[in-house]
């Protein structure tokens, strides 16, 4: 990615490339037939992209839905003046359902509890969208329920709009192994079936990035889009399937800058607990950054960060507000100097695949626990 002119000021900073989201949004696009809606998943702060500005991004570029995970983030994105359909995927109090009704922001209703919450709410003119378990055992209706669920709304809560249907996959990562996902459509064809003898005309939608690029059956009317339209792979799997068929392009970096250089003797013991003993005389730098920013503490001695396109190694734990790294092998580095910890240096990368690797996490949890306060730059 090109530089912004300059950092803000700022000792870290992540920078989001519009070019590379656009690549990606037709990437998709070309998956689906053009009568088939495309959601993006906003929710959790966009996957660390910023929900406000990412979600305005998204929907400059023609996106049908923006989906989220709480009201609250609804609510924000109405604020700033987002007129996009908005679905809320996660629960939301009884005491924020009139809120959304009035706002024109759907909910996800998925267990009785809160069907006979909106009865009590008289919630007349709500689009709801019922979600049905028909596998992973989280969020959702049986399957075997649809039949009474069906009912249930349409003869308690009139005026209540069932405006989608849907479900979600729980395997759907592992193209060698299709079976589960089929059980789960399989299910899912069971309650659509239900749906269409009482003549409910809704939204279908099961699939998200995996299940789009995998499962061509699943995409129904609207396909659920969030890691690959920040361009990353939804599992190493799928992008050995498919990552000769088309490209997923990363589109944040995440940087920083040194602020301290010191040669440090042979035998010294660097950082909280002395963890390391370094085993010759070493340059080493500081980062304004740690775990407080969302540098994973696991990644204390192992992780790796790009000075001048050069890898430098994490030295000792990794601080709150600080890492230390090994500038010995990177020529000419000075205070100053940017640092890449996601992303890309004079043709070298570290990505947030490598990143989790290293963590023993997924790209998913090194993106959503960047700090939201740290400033985003779209470019």
């Amino acid at each position: 990615m090109t530089n912004p002119e300059n950092n803000q000021g700022l000792r870290t900073w992540l920078e989001i490339s519009r070019e590379r989201l656009q690549h990606n949004y037709q990437v998709f696009r070309s998956l689906i037939a053009p009568n088939v809606l495309l959601a993006s998943v906003t929710k959790s702060n966009a996957y660390g992209h910023s929900l406000v500005d990412f979600s305005r991004e998204i929907s400059e570029l023609g996106v049908d839905c923006l989906l989220v995970d709480s009201i609250l983030e609804g609510i924000r994105l109405r604020q700033v003046g987002l007129t996009k359909p908005i679905l809320v995927l996660g629960y939301t109090l009884p005491s924020m359902v009139l809120d959304a009704r009035d706002l024109r922001i759907s909910l996800a209703v998925s267990n009785w509890e809160a069907l006979y919450s909106l009865r009590q709410l008289s919630a007349k003119g709500l689009n709801i969208h019922l979600k049905f378990d028909t596998g992973m055992c989280r969020q959702g209706f049986f399957a075997s329920d649809a039949p009474r669920v069906f009912d249930y709304v349409l003869t308690e809560l009139p005026g209540v709009n069932i405006e989608g249907i849907f479900t979600h996959f729980a395997g759907a990562k592992n193209p060698a192994f299709p079976q589960g996902t089929q059980r789960q459509l399989d299910q899912f064809h069971g309650v659509l079936e239900e749906a269409k003898r009482r003549r409910i005309k809704a939204i279908r939608h099961a699939a998200a990035s995996s299940g789009t690029i995998v499962f061509n059956d699943s995409h129904f009317d609207m396909v659920r889009i969030g890691i690959g339209l920040y361009g990353h792979w939804p599992s190493a799997e799928v992008k050995y399937a498919y990552g000769d068929k088309f490209q997923l392009q990363p589109i944040l970096s995440w940087k920083t800058v040194i602020t301290e250089i010191k040669i440090v003797l042979s035998g010294s013991r660097v950082g909280y607990d002395f963890t390391e003993v370094l085993e010759r005389d070493t340059k080493i730098g500081i980062l304004p950054v740690g775990y407080w920013h969302g540098y994973d503490r696991s990644l204390s001695s192992i992780g790796k960060v790009l000075v001048n396109g050069h890898r430098a190694r994490v030295l000792g734990r990794v601080s709150m507000d600080m890492l230390i790294i090994d500038l010995t092998d990177v020529p000419s580095s000075q205070v100053g100097d940017e640092v890449v910890l996601i992303g890309e240096s004079n043709g070298s990368q570290m990505s947030a695949d490598e990143m989790a690797g290293l963590a023993d996490t997924s790209s998913y949890e090194i993106l959503t626990r960047l700090n939201p306060l740290i400033k985003r730059i779209y470019i």
